[in-house]
C-alpha cells in the first residue's frame, strides 16, 4: 500500500466514530484544552485522550503545549485530502449516472 493509501485508511477510520466527529467538529471552531474538549462527554479523560490519539496520528488534529495546558486544533491538509479523495469517487459516479440515464432514455 502507498502512503496515500494508508493516511486516507487512517483518516477514514477515525472519521466512522461520532464521537470523534463531534470531537473534530469542535475543535474546527476554535483550539481547546483538553479538558475542554472532554467536557461534553459521558467519557473518561483516558478515553477522550485515546480519541485524540487516533485524531492525531490520522493528521485530523494537532497538539501543541502552552505551559500546563494542552491545546487541540484542526488540521486543514488530512480533511483536503479525504475532501479530494471522495470528489474523484463523485465525479466517478457522477459520470457514471449520466450514461445509465443516457441510456435508459435512448432505450425507453
Amino acid at each position: 500500500m502507498t502512503s496515500t493509501t494508508l493516511q486516507l485508511n487512517s483518516i477514514f477510520s477515525a472519521l466512522a466514530d461520532p464521537t470523534r466527529r463531534d470531537i473534530l467538529k469542535r475543535v474546527g471552531k476554535k483550539e481547546l484544552p483538553v479538558g475542554e474538549v472532554a467536557k461534553p462527554y459521558k467519557l473518561t479523560l483516558a478515553a477522550i485522550s485515546k480519541h485524540l490519539k487516533v485524531l492525531e496520528e490520522a493528521k485530523l488534529i494537532l497538539k501543541r503545549r502552552q505551559g500546563k495546558q494542552q491545546l487541540v486544533h484542526a488540521s486543514p491538509a488530512a480533511i483536503r485530502d479525504a475532501s479530494a479523495f471522495l470528489k474523484l469517487y463523485e465525479a466517478e459516479w457522477t459520470d457514471r449516472f449520466d450514461r445509465l440515464e443516457a441510456y435508459l432514455i435512448k432505450n425507453k
